[in-house]
């Protein structure tokens, strides 16, 4: 599948800011199964962004430096995309959930994706003993890898319900849990949070997802959003393999990589502090347009 992806921002301030830096994690890193197109940043007022030094994980950052006065600012990123990948299957020979652990914890692979640094709590996602005996009801040390952390994700699914008010995008992963309800964020965090507590990599990942109108309806351009879903390791065969708790499915070509880190930290599309201003109100729009 070929997609045209939008992502437009705007701030808009009570009084104008004086200065602005932000880091932007926004263009789309090369990821298995899909190939990006042309990906360009416009800022308006128009500003030149400047390249950030690797911070470790799988993410693109730009900086963003405002030095003048402005009431709003408005940043787009653009890009095509073809994914072409499909839904990983459960097979034979996968290992089990023990024998990851022990891969992960022997590898000396300390690059972007190595296991070793998604095995244990980060900034925002804390180690937590009830959701790790929560989700350690589907990950038997013994039970095959992708079996067993496909079946964590459809028990978030049905047991947690989606509700966009119920959380804050720095909501703690126990607060939600508690709750059992929250977003696509929350959900993710939570998987995180058990599969590193039973000795799994995992990482979060920061993307779109193709929604598909209702049957007789057109599709509403720029009502897309972010979404977030998980990684989990699989051992050093299978690799890396996306697991969406929000849906109940595998990550296939209807998903998009754009970043991939520790948490949302790593992440954010945007990121940053400004100076004067006042209040400020935030207007976002995403659009995933199929164009095959």
């Amino acid at each position: 599948m070929r997609y045209e992806v939008s992502h437009r921002t705007r701030f808009r301030y009570a009084r104008p800011v004086r200065f602005s830096r932000c880091n932007l994690r926004l263009r789309p890193i090369a990821w298995e199964g899909q190939v990006v197109e042309d990906p360009v940043i416009l800022v308006d007022p128009p500003t030149p962004l400047g390249p950030v030094r690797d911070n470790g994980y799988a993410v693109n950052v730009d900086r963003l430096l405002i030095d003048r006065p402005a009431s709003e600012v408005v940043i787009e990123s653009r890009f095509r995309v073809t994914v072409d990948r499909p839904a990983p299957q459960v097979e034979v020979g996968d290992p089990s959930v023990a024998a990851v652990g022990a891969a992960a914890r022997a590898s000396r692979d300390l690059g972007a994706t190595g296991p070793a640094n998604y095995l244990f709590a980060s900034p925002l996602i804390a180690s937590d003993a009830d959701i790790t005996a929560w989700c350690a009801k589907d990950l038997d040390p013994d039970r095959g890898i992708v079996e067993a952390v496909f079946a964590l994700a459809r028990r978030i699914t049905d047991e947690f319900r989606y509700d966009g008010d119920a959380t804050e995008a720095d909501t703690p992963p126990a607060e939600a849990f508690a709750k059992r309800h929250g977003v696509c964020q929350d959900f993710a965090q939570i998987m995180i949070a058990g599969l590193r507590g039973c000795g799994v990599p995992a990482a979060y990942v920061s993307g779109y997802l193709r929604t598909i109108p209702p049957p007789g309806r057109a599709r509403l351009v720029g009502a897309d959003a972010t979404h977030a879903w998980v990684l989990a390791w699989c051992g050093p065969d299978r690799g890396w393999l996306g697991f969406d708790p929000t849906n109940a499915c595998m990550m296939a070509s209807d998903h998009i990589v754009t970043a991939v880190g520790r948490d949302y930290a790593d992440v954010a599309p945007i990121g940053g502090i400004f100076l004067g201003g006042g209040r400020q109100k935030i207007d976002v729009s995403v659009d995933v347009a199929p164009i095959d």
